[in-house]
């Protein structure tokens, strides 16, 4: 592939990619403080919690809706003018979910909010990959992912301490003040480039009739499973399993967040000289962790190292980030918004399968069993993926 000079921003490429990340910061934390805040938010709207859950269902079906259906109705915007537009729309519904009524109003707030998650992810990765030299796109797509991977460890325990401390409303508060704040720094820093003028939704379009991107998102939509399997009834294993005070759900849930953070600090590195075979090794490695987590559940020691080991492997985000680009042609938009769709569709189906496994009586620890399929469905996938590429290879050798 030819290899196309990195564009040339008036601001430092480092507050460029640091902008683009604070906006995965507050999509990364309004995503997962979701989760904790429902207790809270279930008594104050007058619903039972399995209700309230449907909220978090709401906002993963924004998602995978809004992906593509804004990356390709976008394509005649700039992607800077996009990411503004996106990252306004977040605040704007992130501060209507604050001040929600009722359940149903909350319902469609939660969904709307949903929309531009997976196209501000996609277009933000393209934006902080045009920056850098192009054996250092994967890096560049792992320093935008860490602002998700950050607020795994620092905003979710914010918003969730302001839904404890001064009521749920202000956890969802909070998340439209980071995403205003985005807004700032984006229209402040990131480069003012213009629209191609062959630029249309049907070339974006195109990106569906690849077979390739079917399949890297594929790897995402399998592989990715066995991490939110764990990753939904961790706190309840610590409860049932392992039999630790509630007080250490959130040190283990952060622990996972650094486990994030330091695999896309690292694994990009590699994926830059290797990206297929960086991202099966993630996948093997996951496979091995979540196999490990019905033996480590026993012991907060070794919980916590084994849910390091699984959250490391959620690099794989960013290695398929990158993966997309490659495989995309003039789809570019398209193909990176839907990895996101992939890995929401990844995060119903991983607890989906992980909660048939516990109702069927195999236990809370059975999500690291069913967990290791899926990334090893997912490696098959890749493999299939890496053939594809050298028959490839062999044909335009020949």
């Amino acid at each position: 592939m030819h290899a196309p000079a990195p564009v040339r921003p008036a601001a430092p490429v480092a507050l460029v990619h640091f902008a683009l990340a604070m906006g995965g910061f507050a999509i990364g934390t309004t995503e997962f403080a979701t989760m904790s805040l429902v207790p809270y938010f279930s008594a104050g709207l007058h619903i039972d919690e399995p209700t309230a859950g449907h909220v978090i269902s709401a906002y993963a079906l924004g998602v995978v809706v809004g992906a593509p259906l804004l990356a390709v109705g976008a394509a005649k915007l700039s992607r800077r003018t996009l990411l503004i537009l996106l990252m306004t729309s977040f605040a704007l519904f992130n501060g209507l979910s604050a001040l929600a009524p009722t359940y149903g109003w909350m319902l469609l707030f939660r969904f709307l909010s949903g929309l531009p998650h997976g196209a501000y992810f996609g277009i933000a990765a393209l934006v902080a990959a045009s920056l850098v030299p192009f054996n250092k796109r994967s890096q560049a797509v792992g320093r935008v992912m860490l602002g998700l991977t950050v607020a795994t460890v620092i905003g979710v325990p914010l918003a969730n301490w302001l839904g404890q401390a001064v009521g749920w409303r202000w956890g969802f508060a909070v998340v439209a003040a980071f995403a205003l704040l985005t807004v700032a720094l984006v229209g402040a820093f990131a480069p003012r480039d213009r629209v191609h003028a062959d630029a249309s939704p049907l070339k974006e379009l195109g990106a569906l009739a690849n077979g390739q991107v079917w399949l890297t998102l594929s790897i995402g939509a399998i592989g990715f499973g066995g991490l939110f399997c764990v990753y939904t009834y961790v706190a309840s294993t610590l409860l049932e399993v392992t039999r630790t005070p509630a007080t250490t759900i959130p040190l283990v849930l952060a622990v996972f967040g650094i486990g994030m953070t330091a695999g896309n600090l690292i694994a990009p590195r590699f994926a830059d000289r290797a990206l297929m075979p960086t991202a099966a090794a993630l996948l093997i490695g996951s496979a091995v962790a979540l196999a490990l987590y019905p033996f480590a559940a026993g012991q907060l020691w070794s919980i916590c190292l084994d849910v390091i080991a699984i959250g490391f492997c959620g690099a794989l985000g960013a290695v398929l980030q990158t993966r997309l680009m490659d495989v995309a042609g003039d789809a570019q938009a398209l193909a990176a918004a839907l990895n996101h769709s992939a890995f929401n569709t990844a995060n119903a189906l991983g607890p989906w399968l992980g909660g048939i496994a516990i109702a069927a009586g195999y236990g809370w620890t059975s999500t690291g069993w069913v967990g290791a399929l899926l990334a090893l469905g997912g490696l098959a996938l890749c493999v299939v993926a890496m053939l594809g590429d050298r028959r490839g290879a062999k044909r335009s050798t020949r």
